[in-house]
C-alpha cells in the first residue's frame, strides 16, 4: 500500500513512567560517521574511509516552554533513559485515508548543559537542555530499525548488527 509521509501529529517524552509535560520540541541526535583519510600507492589522491559503526559524539536537545521540575531533574548526575513516542501522519494514496504511524526513539543521556531561559510577561521561558547520548534506538510500528549502543559496541540497522564481526574479532 503506497503511503506518503505527511507530518508529526504530536509526541510525548517519558523518563521511566514520568511524562515530561510542557515539552516544546526535541532535536534528535545527528549521526556523523567517523572517517579516516587514506592515501598511498595506487590511490589517485586522498580517500575518506568511513569507519564501520563508529560515530562522533551524539547529542540531543530538549526544549521546554517553561522551567519545570522534570527539566531540572534531568540535571541529576548519572544516566537517564528517555523514551520519545511520536504519532506520525501518513496518507494512504490508494484509499485516500490518513494513517497514524507509531515511532519510538529511546535514548540514554547525561546532562551537558541546562539553560533555564528567560522571564518575560505572557511568554514562554524557552528553557532547554543539551544531553550527551550514549545509546540511541528507533522503532517504527514496533519494529526496531536502528540501534547504536556505543558502550556495548552495537550498530544495528534493519536487523543487521554491523559490528558483530568486529566484536567477534576482538574476542567479545
Amino acid at each position: 500500500m503506497p503511503r506518503v509521509d505527511e507530518s508529526i501529529i504530536n509526541f510525548a517524552l517519558y523518563e521511566d513512567a514520568n511524562e515530561y509535560l510542557g515539552m516544546a520540541e526535541v532535536t534528535l541526535p545527528e549521526l556523523v560517521s567517523l572517517t579516516q583519510e587514506i592515501t598511498g600507492a595506487g590511490i589517485a589522491g586522498n580517500v575518506e574511509a568511513v569507519i564501520l559503526g563508529h560515530f562522533e559524539a551524539m547529542t540531543t536537545t530538549l526544549n521546554f516552554r517553561t522551567v519545570t521540575r522534570s527539566a531540572v531533574s534531568l540535571n541529576k548526575p548519572g544516566y537517564h533513559t528517555l523514551t520519545l513516542r511520536v504519532a506520525q501522519q501518513l496518507k494512504d494514496t490508494v484509499k485516500g485515508t490518513k494513517v497514524v504511524q507509531a515511532v519510538k526513539h529511546v535514548m540514554i543521556v547525561e546532562s551537558k548543559k541546562y539553560a533555564p531561559g528567560k522571564v518575560a510577561p505572557a511568554s514562554s521561558a524557552e528553557a532547554s537542555g543539551e544531553y550527551a547520548v550514549t545509546y540511541f534506538a528507533t522503532f517504527i510500528d514496533g519494529k526496531k530499525v536502528l540501534e547504536i549502543d556505543k558502550l556495548n559496541f552495537i550498530y544495528e540497522v534493519d536487523g543487521v548488527d554491523y559490528l558483530a564481526d568486529a566484536r567477534k574479532a576482538m574476542g567479545k
